[in-house]
């Protein structure tokens, strides 16, 4: 069998998704679980219609919690060490889906302290890509009444108590299994899971947590920490990843600029990184697809349609049997992916440029934000 490895902070080789589920305990997400999201919001999110969000923890809870009145909030981040590529934002586009339809808060973590820990990046560095992606994330538009996006370097005294209550109940021992931390660690890296349990205290109702299955070893140990300190044990809902460009292996790297497409890319970056790198499904020749087709299951271009940029279940299944066919060429099959993808850049750079003037609502001036600050006086 073919070797992986998934930990927060890398992800190498061809991930089986089923073997993972079962090593974290976690639970698919079944027809029945659909239906019941289904209910209240009155369609399905394409990537639970397609399994990209996959996997959970506590989700039915979620929404029983959600049908008897208590409600749910919602928590993400983002590790601020480069630019943002697809990749890093598509995740925020389905949790803004959730805050719409559930009408729920959203806290968003930004950590660069955990990234100047892992990184070999200067402080500088690390504080000139945290608001460049702060301004990434705000061009999502998010509600900006139930939204705070909060920085770890600043936000922290207002969470230090609480920081130090989690930790003091964390020993190396367990940091150690469940993260791998070696004795060569430094020691900010192994008290830093302390600090991303905390958003999951912020309210008193359960959490979901929508992010890619990388993340999940914080929230087992949060699981077995919160019911101690009076919070509910947090929910999860997990996704795949997106397939970098080279190959159905590992996952997107911003220190590889041939594996992603980054958000501000031009529309010659785009065509040139999708002509030139998109791993292929189809065949060797012309002559040769036409006569055997292609294989949508290892075709970047498809999988990038199907992870996120073709909605429509119906144009998907018709490029995909096209592509089987070899009706549809690899070369014709990539031009659809840039068309798409320059077509949402574009949105998302209009979006960007109107966001400049609210970064200060999500972060100081909000509702939501105007509330998390005061709790220090509380």
């Amino acid at each position: 069998m073919e070797k992986f490895k998934v930990t927060p902070w890398e992800v190498e080789g061809k991930v089986d998704y089923d073997k993972l589920v079962k090593e974290f305990g976690l639970k698919l997400i079944n027809e029945g679980l659909k239906k019941r999201i289904v209910k209240h919001t009155k369609d399905l999110h394409f990537m639970l219609r397609r399994n990209i969000f996959f996997a959970h923890r506590d989700l039915d809870k979620v929404l029983n919690d959600y049908e008897k009145g208590k409600g749910f909030f919602l928590y993400t981040g983002r590790g601020p060490s480069g630019k943002m590529h697809l990749g890093h934002i598509i995740p925020f586009y389905f949790t803004k889906w959730l805050q719409q339809k559930f009408k729920v808060n959203v806290y968003i973590e930004i950590t660069d302290d955990e990234k100047f820990l892992v990184k070999n990046q200067t402080w500088e560095e690390i504080k000139t890509y945290t608001m460049e992606n702060i301004l990434e994330i705000a061009a999502v538009g998010f509600d900006i009444k139930r939204t705070f996006i909060f920085r770890d370097s600043e936000y922290i005294a207002n969470i230090y108590p609480l920081v130090l209550k989690v930790a003091r109940k964390i020993n190396f021992s367990l940091v150690k299994a469940v993260f791998g931390f070696k004795n060569s660690t430094n020691i900010g890296l192994i008290f830093y899971p302390a600090i991303q349990i905390i958003p999951t205290f912020f309210e008193k109702k359960r959490c979901l947590i929508p992010a890619a299955i990388d993340q999940d070893p914080y929230w087992r140990i949060q699981r077995d920490l919160a019911e101690s300190f009076g919070y509910y044990k947090t929910a999860a809902i997990h996704s795949k990843f997106l397939m970098p460009l080279k190959g159905p292996t590992g996952k997107m790297s911003s220190s590889d600029p041939t594996s992603a497409i980054f958000l501000d890319d031009s529309e010659k970056d785009v065509e040139r990184k999708i002509m030139k790198y998109a791993y292929s499904g189809g065949q060797p020749t012309i002559e040769l697809h036409r006569k055997l087709g292609g294989n949508p299951e290892v075709d970047v271009s498809f999988q990038w349609l199907k992870y996120f940029f073709e909605p429509s279940d119906k144009k998907l299944k018709e490029i995909e049997e096209d592509y089987r066919s070899g009706k549809l060429l690899t070369g014709e099959l990539k031009q659809i992916l840039i068309e798409k993808i320059v077509k949402f850049l574009k949105e998302h750079s209009k979006r960007k440029e109107k966001a400049k003037d609210r970064i200060i609502e999500y972060m100081y001036e909000g509702k939501l934000a105007r509330k998390m600050w005061e709790k220090q006086y509380e």
